[in-house]
């Protein structure tokens, strides 16, 4: 069976190669569908004028040595395909030679998305899926046993996800020394969810419960997840409460999915089965794989012991071991940035103007906040970001109103199915740009209206831009 086998794992394993495929998929599939729009020839930040200036040694990827449109669909594409395959059990199917090579071909391809990817990319739940992706590749298939280093690599990924956003948060933003913080979290978060607007409205002594719960499980727990089981399993399920409580509260793209798969690898349940002996070759892969991780895992270790901690920073062009965190501080308010458009021929005080939609940041305050994740809507995102500061949208925004203005194709598909383009007889003759402050309504508004937010019109974020004719 080999002497770095844990035959007991097996169903770890399962879960976590299924888990990641998953997640894959999800992120392929939103590649494939924003990319042209975000990233294309004539998208919002165009890879050829990014990889025209960055050196491939900073940022592998495939579209340095090739590049159109046509391409970066074909990679999405072929990722999703996969990724699907791999979900159903396609590495179980190939000898163990061949499990490999075909776990890095996601990898590969997403990491030639993400590097060229911008600030569309620069989320820290991209570094994760590549990290975690690019050890699931080691994990083997049904010809050997779960090998036991990659499983605690697994978790040492997992240890570092949790700990140091644990870390950051104690380091960071008093309100979450004090217990505070989710008072204004479920309301100023990124992108609310169907439940937000409940989860706002708890007692304030729940919020102080939910806060300190976070704590413990961001802190306590995680050097658990290297005790011996069955307290590794209890840590691993500490850990997927947790996350499934902030799956219900918002929409986080897929890091707390990811962050459950990763939660597997400490799980055991179930009786053993038993393999033939691994191969030597596989065996000492292994063994390379955990010394690189080894050596690699200085930076992030020490980014964890510095007052200075980092959140969310690769290490290296390949993503291999990285470190993370989340919501170091908090926003007492909620500033939203709303498009609007207008056909009249000159703008005057008593212009209408007709507002754009987006499928999951807040604009009409009737419209109950929807659930995305783990599917991550990139445009969404970025404009919850330019809210808080206008230097995250000066490289795209005016550029995307200039596409609104031009009635294109793929810029119209980043907005909500119903009702996001007003103008679906032909582009508006302007369009600005307006920042609101949002609450959640209070109960009562909620019953008399069935309105979800409040808001109050703060000021114009971008004037007017006008379509010659």
């Amino acid at each position: 069976m080999g002497w770095l086998a844990s035959p007991d794992d097996w169903l770890a394993r399962l879960l976590v190669q299924r888990g990641v495929a998953a997640v894959y998929l999800v992120g392929f599939l939103a590649a494939a569908r924003q990319g042209r729009a975000l990233l294309g020839t004539h998208g919002l930040t165009p890879i050829p004028e990014f990889t025209r200036f960055v050196r491939w040694q900073r940022a592998p990827s495939l579209f340095f040595l090739h590049w159109s449109d046509r391409f970066f669909q074909a990679v999405a594409w072929s990722g999703a395909v996969v990724s699907a395959a791999l979900m159903a059990g396609a590495a179980d199917a190939v000898p163990l030679a061949a499990t490999v090579p075909l776990w890095l071909l996601p990898w590969a391809l997403y990491l030639s998305i993400v590097n060229v990817g911008q600030t569309w990319y620069g989320f820290g739940w991209e570094s994760l899926l590549l990290e975690a992706g690019f050890l699931t590749a080691f994990l083997g298939n049904g010809d050997t046993g779960p090998p036991i280093l990659v499983l605690y690599l697994l978790r040492w990924l997992l240890f570092r996800v949790e700990f140091g956003a644990g870390l950051i948060k104690m380091r960071g933003d008093s309100c979450w020394r004090d217990l505070t913080c989710l008072r204004y979290h479920h309301e100023t978060q990124p992108m609310p969810g169907p439940l937000s607007w409940w989860f706002h409205r708890l007692p304030d002594p729940l919020h102080r419960v939910e806060t300190a719960a976070n704590h413990v499980t961001q802190l306590l727990v995680p050097p658990l997840l290297f005790f011996p089981q069955p307290v590794a399993t209890a840590a691993a399920a500490a850990v997927i409460v947790t996350q499934l409580w902030l799956v219900l509260s918002g929409n986080f793209a897929w890091l707390n999915w990811l962050t459950i798969v990763l939660a597997c690898a400490a799980l055991r349940f179930g009786g053993p089965r038993h393999y033939p002996a691994a191969p030597l070759w596989f065996e000492v892969l292994t063994l390379v794989l955990t010394a690189v991780v080894a050596v690699l895992s200085w930076w992030p270790a020490r980014n964890l012991l510095s007052h200075r901690q980092a959140m969310n920073r690769s290490f290296n062009p390949l993503h291999l071991v990285n470190t993370y965190g989340a919501f170091g501080s908090i926003s007492r308010l909620r500033h939203e940035v709303v498009l609007q458009g207008t056909t009249a021929e000159r703008v005057t005080p008593e212009t209408e103007w007709r507002e754009y939609g987006f499928p999951g940041k807040p604009g009409d305050p009737l419209r109950r906040p929807r659930q995305f994740a783990p599917y991550h809507l990139r445009l969404d995102w970025l404009l919850w970001f330019a809210a808080l500061n206008r230097g995250y949208a000066r490289p795209w925004l005016q550029r995307y109103a200039q596409k609104l203005l031009e009635g294109d194709r793929d810029a119209l598909r980043l907005l909500a199915r119903r009702g996001g383009n007003p103008f679906p007889d032909g582009p508006p003759r302007h369009v600005r740009a307006l920042i609101y402050r949002y609450r959640f309504t209070d109960p009562a508004t909620h019953r008399a209206t069935g309105a979800w937010w409040d808001r109050e019109l703060l000021g114009i974020y971008l004037p007017p831009l006008s379509r010659s004719r």
